[in-house]
């Protein structure tokens, strides 16, 4: 393999990290004390009986130095702490520099050990105000029209060159996908299916502490429009119960299987506690990415599963090496869905 090539930056902390702050927090209030220490705070004058003659300043009348002549040093204890503060933040500037060479170093070693040729982007900072996407036009359902149902889209509205990585189903449940995922700090939304997780419910646990965000794929995998309303809501709202009892809480999204839905299915998921639903813009599998239209876009939603060589010709790896090798070529860093909508 030829050389790696690192072209990460991190613009998700691009101030001072927390011991540069505390550093110089502590000189800016050495400082402060040490110049207070030295000033000459100006008096009114006195015109009661006794006090000094009309015209005459409190300096005058006290012999105290005039305002913005030189005042007394600064305490040795203080300059002492000035000076302590300074090194405290000059130790604090090599330290974070040190740390971020670490993890350009790590993240280096990882992209070789994951065979990519290229260390994948790092994503700016989320924005500050999330945009709700808008059902994208041709995928509404028939019917009164109402902005209470969910919104179904399959790219969020930003300018950033991110794109969003979602894996559905969950039958695949390697360990080196998780490693991976976790080694290169690729953010990621699952959309999980009670028959495809099929009891691996511990596995999915280490991916949400890893940072992983769980959503509803409903229990059965079926096509939902060919279902009553009836077993739409068990299909849905079952899964949600399965979730709140694995991981304390249902889920905020859903993406309803082979993308099919209709009116009812939204009406149900909305009763249920969905409050979008996303899509795909491409999907990918080992070798290979499919896109709904001609290219990538800042924003879309890439799909991919749970799924190995029983599967496909290749390995989850396989495909998660594909999606990295692509989205980095093309300039686009991996974002977390969740911090846009």
């Amino acid at each position: 393999m030829g050389k790696i090539r690192f072209t990460a930056t991190n613009p998700r902390n691009p101030g001072v990290g927390p011991a540069l702050a505390r550093s110089v927090a502590l000189l800016g209030a050495a400082l402060l004390v040490a110049g207070c220490a030295g000033a000459e705070i100006p008096s009114r004058t006195n015109s009661a009986p006794g006090g000094p003659a009309s015209g005459a300043t409190a300096s005058e009348a006290t012999g105290a130095p005039a305002l913005g002549a030189p005042g007394p040093a600064a305490p040795r204890g203080l300059a002492e702490e000035a000076r302590q503060g300074a090194e405290a933040v000059r130790g604090a500037v090599e330290a974070e520099a040190r740390e971020a060479e670490a993890r350009k170093a790590a993240l280096l070693a990882a992209a070789h050990r994951w065979g990519l040729p290229r260390v994948p982007l790092l994503a700016p900072p989320p924005p500050r105000t999330k945009v709700p996407p808008p059902t994208r036009p041709g995928f509404e359902v028939s019917g009164p029209r109402t902005r209470a149902l969910p919104p179904v889209f399959t790219r969020v509205p930003t300018s950033d060159r991110v794109v969003f990585l979602t894996i559905d189903d969950g039958v695949n449940q390697d360990p080196e996908t998780l490693r991976m995922l976790r080694e290169l700090h690729v953010p990621y939304t699952a959309f999980l299916s009670d028959d495809a997780v099929d009891g691996g419910w511990e596995y999915f646990r280490t991916a949400r502490e890893q940072g992983a965000s769980l959503q509803n794929h409903t229990l059965l995998h079926r096509y939902l429009p060919g279902l009553d309303r009836a077993t739409q809501r068990h299909e849905i709202c079952g899964m949600q119960d399965k979730l709140r009892r694995h991981y304390g809480r249902g889920a905020t999204l859903f993406r309803p299987p082979y993308g099919s839905y209709n009116r009812d299915t939204l009406e149900v998921a909305r009763s249920c506690g969905i409050r979008a639903i996303p899509l795909w813009e491409a999907e990918v599998f080992p070798g290979k990415v499919v896109y709904r239209d001609s290219d990538l876009h800042p924003g879309d939603l890439v799909l991919t599963h749970f799924q190995g060589r029983a599967q496909w010709n290749g390995s989850m790896a396989d495909a998660l090496r594909t999606f990295l090798r692509t989205v980095t070529e093309k300039g686009y860093a991996v974002a977390r869905l969740e911090d846009y909508i």
